[in-house]
């Protein structure tokens, strides 16, 4: 049954997170796309906008991708965890823990759950489990 829990989590954080580096790269599902992401962060400060927008969308995509997959996951849980804390540094933080107030809960509770299957690892159903 830990196999299968450890499936679950996979499945629903990874492609949570390739939908959320879709919309930053392609607009998609709601999203604004390379040029309006990349606004959006130089207006909090992260420049160059475009291109910092470029390499956010990849690490979401591509860790998504991988920790769905759970292919190579710890470096996906860090690309996936990386996202996170700067979105923590950078937009959340100010307004304090609870989500309710905009705050860092989420973020957190992402970061939590991809550094703890990074350090446990993918569990059975898992393509390192077959490939190492």
């Amino acid at each position: 049954m830990i196999n299968l829990g450890l499936l679950f989590i996979r499945l629903v954080i990874g492609l949570l997170f390739v939908g959320h580096g879709a919309q930053k790269l392609f607009g998609w599902f709601g999203g604004y796309g390379l040029k309006g992401t990349g606004g959006w962060f130089e207006s909090i400060g992260i420049k160059p906008g475009v291109i910092m927008a470029l390499f956010a969308g990849l690490a979401e995509l591509i860790g998504g991708i991988l920790f769905a997959l759970g292919l190579l996951t710890p470096l996906a849980g860090i690309m996936i965890a990386g996202t996170m804390v700067m979105a923590i540094a950078k937009v959340h933080g100010v307004n304090g823990l609870w989500a309710t107030s905009n705050g860092y809960e989420y973020n957190l509770t992402l970061l939590a759950v991809a550094i703890g299957i990074a350090l446990i690892g993918p569990g059975q159903y898992a393509l390192d489990a077959f490939l190492f």
